[in-house]
């Protein structure tokens, strides 16, 4: 009988031969059709497949090896719980990018830069999740990282995409380094890579905080944490506005799989200061991400700092679950864990929505600059719906996904004072504030990022000729906000289908949801905490109805229109709205000292002077200037003295070998 892990390898090779045909037929008018259209009936195909292993047989492992690899080894693959729930988030997103692309792709200039590489992305992502040994899973790895990559190359020729493919790139091999040396810990001398030998294996204390370091620095990096973070707001605002979504959506989850993979499967028990290091870079990450996204005006570089914020509220909860399963508390472990788990699906679909949003903006108006956008909503008025519903979603208010996320995050906070440690209980706690301030600069910095766009007037002309995008885009747009809803209004669904990866990991789920009255979830206990999608859901509807009703019915018919208010000053240019960087203003002078180093210059002309007054703000990006641009100038400097190696003599080389080979030989002797 074959394997059901055969059936994802067999969609993987399906999407490398598109990959391969979108080559040969890339520069032809019906290429984007074909190949947007082969990756979506695959992505589709993969997504019912594995939804129905995880349905059918959540407890179910499979496992192939194929004689492909390292000659001793093969490549080994693994279909489990955990696995197959990361590969429903895959191809959900690569099935939706796709119908989107059908779209979308039209109006990409450079479609052959784009159309091969977009299917190996999709069957990287498959691959890395499906790899059951380190060389597989280091392999396939790197080839996802190198398609995304060409995907944010495709525009080349614009210098910022130059710059921040040349960031990626370096920031991606940096992470396969770290990555490569946890695996090589986790193998230990034997040089075990499969990780049916490294599950076996008991590493010691040292080796597991090594592991934990470097999966950190590995995994983390491609996810976004901070100060990890820089390639992220540069490359997913270069790729086109579906890859964005596929990169900020899905890869970004990939990598959470990865830590998850080590961390809580390959390593075994944690310790329990391990939870204080992931809750610390989790708190410190959504923190800065979503204030970096304030003070944005680009709103796809908006939207990739957003994803860092929601990156650090996952590892908030993968702190949460370490911190709880090291204590031998498996009910709150895995209550954490399922908001981990609950908020990767809803930040697939909510950011995925979002990039098509600005994606479609950008098709229709040209622009990503808020600055030069408004008055969408009259022009766009089922993108801006659409683009609405992921603003509140991504916001956290119900009874949309993201509320119940991160709901279950902090209903896992509130059972933090059981935990034995001081350094959790204090730890804990500080983290559940900056979740909670993070929450609430969320929902300004989307207020922010829909009124500047979506409300007001045009600001420029381009914008006032705007038009709604094609079918294809709006209903992969309309799928997303229905899913966004359903996960909002029937959690319990979400929640129960998920036990079967706390139960792999950590050895308990939550209690049946479906079972409970009224379709309510309840965490722990009734006592305790509940809550309900459908009904806080059926509430609004039915408030927003009798409103609309009342005031229709007894509200006057007149229509009066009248001048827009400026401050007593007819407002005759649509300059004098709010823009995005006045919206941002106090929260800037609010936190910007400590994040940004922002200082803000007022120049007043004399009395008399018939000159503007000028406000300038200056801004500095801490991480980088700290962290980055010393290693980049040490680099400059080392490469400029080796330079000079590549100008010497034959004689001077044989002499540099001569003097190594002595170096290394007295190296070896002195070794203990």
């Amino acid at each position: 009988m074959t394997p059901i892990v055969a059936l994802p390898l067999w969609g993987v090779a399906a999407l490398l031969g598109t990959a391969i045909g979108a080559v040969a037929v890339s520069r032809r008018g019906s290429a984007t059709r074909l190949v947007y259209g082969a990756t979506l009936g695959i992505s589709a195909a993969l997504f019912v497949i594995v939804t129905s292993a995880l349905a059918g047989d959540p407890a179910g492992v499979s496992t192939v090896t194929l004689p492909l690899g390292l000659p001793w080894i093969g490549a080994h693959f693994r279909l489990d719980a955990l696995s197959t729930f990361f590969l429903v988030v895959v191809n959900l997103g690569g099935a939706l990018a796709s119908l989107y692309g059908l779209g979308y792709g039209r109006h990409e200039a450079t479609p052959h830069r784009v159309l091969p590489f977009f299917p190996a992305f999709l069957a990287g992502m498959n691959l890395v999740v499906l790899a059951d040994d380190a060389f597989t899973f280091l392999l396939c790895w790197e080839f996802m990282s190198l398609a995304s990559w060409a995907l944010v190359m495709a525009h080349h020729r614009e210098q910022d995409n130059t710059r921040a493919g040349y960031i990626y790139l370096v920031m991606a091999g940096f992470g396969t380094l770290a990555l490569l040396l946890a695996f090589g810990l986790l193998a230990g001398p034997a040089g075990t890579y499969t990780f049916d030998a490294m599950r076996a294996g008991e590493p010691s204390r040292f080796v597991a905080a090594a592991v934990l370091g470097l999966m950190l620095l590995g995994a983390g990096s491609k996810a976004g944490l901070v100060p990890l973070h820089v390639w992220l707001p540069l490359a997913h605002p270069a790729a086109p506005s579906h890859v964005s979504a596929l990169m900020s959506g899905v890869m970004t989850k990939v990598a959470v799989y990865g830590f998850m993979r080590v961390v809580f499967d390959l390593l075994g028990e944690p310790a329990w200061w391990s939870g204080v290091v992931v809750l610390f870079l989790g708190g410190l990450t959504a923190v800065l991400g979503i204030l970096y996204a304030l003070m944005e005006k680009d709103l796809k570089r908006l939207l990739a700092y957003s994803t860092i914020e929601n990156i650090g509220v996952i590892f908030i909860s993968l702190g949460l679950a370490l911190a709880f399963k090291a204590n031998a508390m498996p009910l709150a472990a895995a209550l954490a864990l399922t908001a981990a788990l609950f908020h990767v699906l809803n930040h697939s679909l909510f950011k995925s929505l979002l990039f098509f949003g600005a994606g479609a903006v950008l098709t229709a108006a040209g622009e990503r600059n808020m600055e030069k956008l408004g008055g969408l909503i009259h022009r766009m008025p089922l993108t801006s719906f659409a683009f609405l519903v992921g603003c509140v979603s991504i916001s956290a208010l119900p009874p949309f996904n993201g509320f119940v996320s991160e709901w279950l995050a902090f209903q896992a906070i509130l059972q933090s004072p059981d935990l034995p440690q001081w350094g959790l209980k204090v730890m804990v706690p500080a983290v559940g504030g900056l979740l909670a301030l993070s929450a609430a600069l969320a929902a300004a910095c989307f207020v922010k990022a829909f009124g500047i766009t979506f409300l007001g007037r045009p600001r420029t002309a381009v914008v006032e000729r705007a038009h709604e995008v094609d079918r294809y885009s709006l209903a992969a747009m309309f799928i997303l906000a229905a899913l966004c809803l359903l996960a909002g209004i029937l959690p319990g669904l979400v929640i129960d289908g998920l036990s079967p990866v706390t139960l792999s990991l950590i050895g308990n789920r939550m209690p049946v949801q479906m079972a409970q009255p009224w379709l309510s979830i309840v965490p722990i206990a009734e006592s305790r905490s509940s809550y309900n999608g459908l009904l806080v859901f059926l509430f609004i509807a039915a408030s927003a109805s009798v409103a609309a009703v009342v005031i229709h019915r007894f509200a006057s018919h007149a229509l009066r229109r009248a001048p827009a208010w400026g401050c007593g000053f007819p407002d005759v240019t649509p300059a004098a709205q709010y823009t995005a960087v006045s919206f941002a203003q106090p929260i800037r002078r609010v936190f910007g000292t400590f994040a940004f180093r922002a200082r803000e210059t007022v120049e007043m002309p004399p009395p008399g002077a018939t000159g503007p007054a000028r406000l300038t703000v200056e801004m500095h990006d801490v991480i980088w200037e700290a962290f980055y641009q010393p290693i980049a100038g040490a680099i400059d400097f080392a490469t400029l003295r080796l330079n000079r190696l590549q100008f010497l003599t034959i004689r001077r080389y044989l002499t540099l070998v001569f003097l190594y080979l002595v170096t290394l030989l007295t190296v070896l002797a002195l070794w203990p």
